[in-house]
């Protein structure tokens, strides 16, 4: 029997914004239903690691290969995001799904799905609240919500438990995992390995 080829790897990618090298040599691959953690300080190329997965950034040296069947959702560091965008939790999540026709307008299967994937993350509550009326936690929620409803194979997420408190640290890791055993491959990146 033949393995899977693996959602993404990276063979021998280098990446440098002009300067000196952010990243050198590095190789690496994603399995299906993998759970991995990068961690590293600030500064030493995580963020840019994800984006190279995302495909937002070419590597300047070496190779990134995808599946065809690959899928990706990115949630972003919390710290990145304007939160005094005028839109609610619900009208957040919907923006974030695949255009499938012209008229921008949500059906109603799209936002019995929105509904559906915001009830799962405990947030059904939320749906009509203003995105800056938030705590830490049900923001990092919603941005899940964002990345679930775009139906992922892969989950990239930058410092998901960065600036939250420690219950709060615990239920977004024990939702990855939930995720993750239902078949979902995750990478995340942090700074604090307390934050795995």
């Amino acid at each position: 029997m033949i393995a899977d080829a693996p959602l993404i790897s990276l063979d021998g990618v280098g990446f440098t914004y002009g300067g000196g090298p952010v990243l050198r040599d590095v190789s690496y691959a994603v399995e299906k239903g993998q759970f991995t953690g990068i961690v590293g300080p600030s500064g030493s190329g995580k963020t840019t690691l994800l984006r190279l997965l995302l495909g937002t950034l070419k590597p300047s040296r070496g190779q990134v290969s995808r599946s065809a069947d690959l899928a990706v959702s990115y949630v972003p560091q919390l710290e990145t995001v304007n939160w005094n965008f005028p839109v609610t939790v619900s009208d957040c999540v919907i923006m974030s799904r695949k255009p499938t026709r012209l008229i921008p307008r949500p059906t109603k299967a799209e936002r019995t799905e929105v509904a559906e994937v915001l009830e799962r993350l405990g947030i059904a509550d939320l749906a009509a609240r203003h995105i800056r009326e938030l705590s830490g936690g049900q923001q990092q929620r919603m941005f899940l919500a964002r990345a679930l409803i775009r139906r992922p194979t892969l989950l990239l997420l930058d410092e998901p438990t960065s600036g939250v408190d420690v219950q709060t640290r615990h239920e977004v890791l024990h939702l990855l995992d939930d995720l993750n055993q239902d078949g979902l491959a995750i990478v995340l990146t942090t700074h604090d390995l307390n934050g795995m």
